[in-house]
């Protein structure tokens, strides 16, 4: 049987590589290779070179053409390479294929996720949660994966398993998928008890792609310690307080983080985690700014948003790291004016593609943070008055 371990140990020195197809720019494929980067090390790795190839399509065979392996694989030869990082999803075939000629352990981008997020995991419902995708990811793997073992030695002894083996162990993987489900199912319920008995207050949910301060705000908004670090998933458990806001209370949730290609078996195993961005009465979408790809992640975050069917909710726009975005963006030598108008410019722009539902803050310079908590005051107390009337005299 296949053992699920962790993939990546600490200090491994990683290869990434990544297909630029003909929709993309030169430009995003380096963006995107950043965040492969960032990904691999929140799990511990330290990426040493990267490698692009323009392709109409994927190899069916290795992903990438055969010479871009062949010069991966001269790279990676005699240099202690431990792991080779694809930016997209790859069959088990292709895995097993690229192995074979690299003879380096290879990983795709939702496997690195996985691998990050079963780390990250605190509680029993997480930790469910992510056994249960890594399962899912499995299962159509099985096959391609049991002949990368057969090479491996892999514990099983030279000779490779034969047909019957890999039925067992699909079934084996399947049983657990079902187990998981199950167990998932009566945690959920569970969970749903506990909103239910939340009680008659607004609930306000902090969205937004993953790393971008979710988790200092809450912590300002809501005075109470909550784990925050500069890198990928930070949270993974959703973090409820109840928040007075001049004698109005309401409840805050902070969320996992959305990103680019977040696989899909986890957006189904994450489903009851993100209940708590469904069930919200008001979504605060937080943005990093200071990133060169943040309209890219705005629409990510909204495409996610629109698949959980909230898409629709009074969401204001938070975005935050206003301080970064000043410093990477303006020298000392810009005039004072240049600067005001620039940043005019700025929130004009949002302004009106938010209907004026935004505000420019940094959480961490505790920036713009009262104009913040006046807003997000007055759109609990308008929900107040729509949802609980007879509770408005008291707020």
């Amino acid at each position: 049987m296949i053992e699920k371990k962790q993939l990546i140990s600490i200090e491994e020195k990683a290869v990434l590589v990544g297909v630029i197809l003909k929709d993309q720019t030169n430009e995003q494929a380096e963006e995107y290779l950043d965040e492969l980067a960032f990904l691999a090390e929140t799990a511990g790795a330290t990426t040493v070179k990267r490698f692009t190839q323009k392709l109409a399509h994927p190899d069916s065979r290795t992903f990438v053409g055969k010479g871009k392996l062949e010069e991966i694989k001269q790279y990676v030869n005699g240099k202690n390479i431990t792991l080779v990082i694809f930016d997209d999803e790859l069959t088990g075939s292709q895995i097993s294929n690229i192995e074979k000629e690299l003879n380096v352990k290879t990983i795709d981008r939702s496997d690195l996720i996985l691998d990050i997020f079963a780390r990250r995991a605190r509680t029993a419902q997480a930790k469910v949660q992510v056994e249960l995708a890594q399962y899912q990811y499995l299962l159509p793997r099985l096959k391609g994966m049991w002949k990368h073992l057969e090479r491996q030695g892999g514990g099983i002894g030279t000779r490779g398993p034969g047909e019957t083996e890999i039925e067992t162990d699909r079934r084996i993987v399947k049983d657990k998928i079902s187990l998981l489900r199950k167990r998932l199912g009566e945690i959920d319920k569970q969970s749903f008890t506990q909103r239910k008995e939340r009680g008659e207050f607004i609930r306000v949910a902090l969205v937004g792609y993953t790393n971008v301060g979710k988790s200092t705000l809450m912590t300002v908004l809501s005075k109470s310690e909550v784990f925050a670090e500069n890198k990928l998933f930070a949270t993974l458990d959703t973090t409820t307080r109840k928040v007075v806001f001049e004698n109005t209370p309401f409840l805050l949730s902070d969320t996992v983080g959305f990103i680019r290609k977040l696989p899909h078996h986890l957006v189904e195993s994450f489903k009851s985690t993100l209940d708590e961005v469904r069930e919200a009465d008001i979504l605060l979408h937080v943005v990093d700014v200071s990133h060169p790809q943040y309209e890219e992640q705005i629409g990510v975050v909204n495409k996610t948003l629109q698949e959980l069917k909230a898409f629709e909710k009074p969401m204001l726009t938070i975005f935050n790291k206003m301080d970064l975005y000043v410093n990477k963006n303006f020298d000392e030598w810009l005039e004072d004016s240049v600067k005001e108008e620039i940043l005019r410019d700025l929130k004009d722009k949002w302004d009106l593609a938010t209907n004026g539902n935004c505000v420019f803050v940094s959480a961490t310079e505790k920036q713009n943070l009262d104009a913040l908590r006046d807003i997000i005051l007055e759109k609990v107390r308008e929900m107040y008055a729509i949802r609980y009337p007879y509770k408005t005299m008291l707020y």
